[in-house]
């Protein structure tokens, strides 16, 4: 119980202190009483709170000369950083472990597998030991293979490893591994090595260096552009001309399948303008899939 309220607690924190941005401690105790947090906050407990987020998210808790607190280093919380992802997993399981009378009202989406592997691949990456995995990919027999684990992605209702096999980098699906065993050897990687560099010209986690880099234009149609903004497709999106009818985006990346079915998903509501080989690749795929019908 203590944990939980612990979780909670800092939680609330961080979230009532991005919404002000700066809160003098008083002002804080003041909401904490208002929303029933429990105890007073008194400042042993406060700062025991600070420590806590620090350690959790990686988030820093200064004090201005004016005696507000604020976060010095809210960018731990970018988009894709691991600090934004274990405020949002540990935010919707204090939610949902507070909610159970409407647990029937809150549908999630589950993940196929694989979880259970991942303490023992995390304590992998963290001491620098190769893995030992036995994997079947789709259509194919067991094989076994000895790796160094760079990469953790949790993309599209699956975790994925990034690994160097000792020849090239290769991605397994956690949900496709057998067992998985770490080893005592070690392995060294990179020190300039740089995941989110690495993924930077591709969408997703297929990481084909023989596609080329291409500059794409994407038209969205009707809604599908709030979409778009909303949630880009890549972070070089950008939004280049705007009409009642339409609206232009451009992005730069390899088109992988990853990306040629994120833009199948939008059915009728984008058309790729170009390069004209690509726009090409998507005419045939989409013939292909008329045929079928």
């Amino acid at each position: 119980m203590y944990q939980n309220n612990t979780l909670r607690q800092c939680l609330w924190l961080i979230a009532t202190i991005r919404q002000n941005e700066r809160l003098t401690l008083k002002a804080l105790q003041e909401k904490w009483a208002a929303d029933k947090m429990g105890d007073v906050l008194y400042r042993s407990s406060f700062n025991r709170y600070r420590d806590k987020i620090l350690e959790l998210f990686g988030l820093v808790m200064d004090c201005d000369d004016k005696y507000q607190y604020y976060f010095s280093n809210p960018g731990e919380l970018d988009d894709h950083s691991i600090g934004s992802w274990l405020l949002s997993t540990m935010t919707v399981n204090v939610a949902l472990a507070d909610s159970q009378e409407v647990k029937e009202r809150i549908v999630l989406e589950s993940v196929p597998g694989g979880e259970q592997y991942l303490p023992v691949i995390i304590k992998a990456i963290r001491l620098n030991r190769r893995l030992h995995l036995r994997y079947q990919r789709f259509g194919c027999e067991v094989s076994e293979k000895t790796v160094g684990p760079y990469v953790l992605k949790l993309w599209g209702r699956r975790w994925y490893l990034l690994v160097f096999t000792g020849n090239h980098m290769a991605t397994y699906s956690l949900d496709r591994m057998q067992s998985v065993e770490m080893t005592d050897e070690t392995f060294e990687m990179p020190a300039d090595f740089s995941p989110e560099l690495f993924f930077s010209e591709f969408f997703g986690v297929l990481t084909d260096m023989s596609v080329p880099l291409a500059h794409i234009t994407v038209r969205a149609y009707g809604k599908t552009a709030n979409y778009l903004r909303t949630l880009p497709l890549h972070h070089t999106q950008q939004e280049v001309e705007t009409t009642d009818d339409h609206t232009d985006f451009t992005v730069d990346l390899r088109p992988t399948p990853d990306f040629i079915g994120e833009l199948l998903k939008y059915d009728r509501g984008v058309e790729v303008l170009n390069p004209p080989e690509f726009r090409l690749k998507m005419c045939e795929i989409i013939r292909e899939m008329l045929n079928r019908y």
